[in-house]
């Protein structure tokens, strides 16, 4: 069975890599990922892993379509992916000493159209942020295009006393609902394809 990965993220193809899987194709969705109205985290980050493995499962056709979205929330609020040194200054003073939420949502459409979904919560706290702390995390520019505005992989582990659940999750890909749904798909996790 080929598997495509519906993501450009070089995040996403490492943390296959860790469960020994190396996918067939990356074929990335461009989608709009703007929240609807009153939108929950859960359920935005269900609908839009969906949307991207729909997407490419049209173009892919006969494939196993692999997609992820992962939200960082406080509360009810999504934070975006900061694209803006502003952004990410919002994101770490909001997130500064607090609990948030990092859901990570994994679908994978069959080549029958079947799609399956898989929802990661981790629970991650940062220690309380200096303004010292904020502008040299923003001068590293890791932040940009980071859900949160942040890396756990990164600098930001650094600044991070707790994650209660998935860190791969943070990253990008709960490798563990990822590797369940593949192995149900009947996809070997870990051996040779091709």
């Amino acid at each position: 069975m080929r598997l495509v990965l519906a993501s450009a993220s070089p995040r996403r193809v490492d943390l296959l890599a860790q469960i020994g899987v190396a996918p067939d194709a990356i074929d990335p969705a461009d989608i709009d990922e703007t929240p609807l109205t009153a939108e929950q985290p859960p359920a935005y980050a269900r609908r839009v892993a969906a949307a991207k493995a729909a997407l490419v499962a049209v173009r892919q056709p006969g494939a196993l379509v692999l997609a992820a979205d992962t939200v960082v929330a406080v509360g009810r609020r999504i934070l975006p992916k900061a694209e803006t040194e502003a952004e990410a200054r919002q994101c770490l003073a909001l997130l500064s000493g607090r609990r948030h939420r990092v859901l990570s949502a994994v679908t994978l459409v069959h080549p029958d159209g079947v799609a399956r979904h898989r929802l990661s919560t981790t629970i991650v706290t940062f220690k309380r942020l200096s303004a010292a702390e904020i502008d040299a995390y923003v001068a590293s520019g890791e932040w940009r295009g980071k859900a949160g505005g942040y890396a756990l992989q990164g600098r930001a582990g650094a600044l991070i006393r707790f994650v209660g659940g998935s860190p791969s999750g943070v990253i990008g890909l709960p490798v563990f609902e990822t590797r369940a749904l593949l192995e149900s798909a009947g996809y070997a996790v870990g051996e040779a394809h091709g």
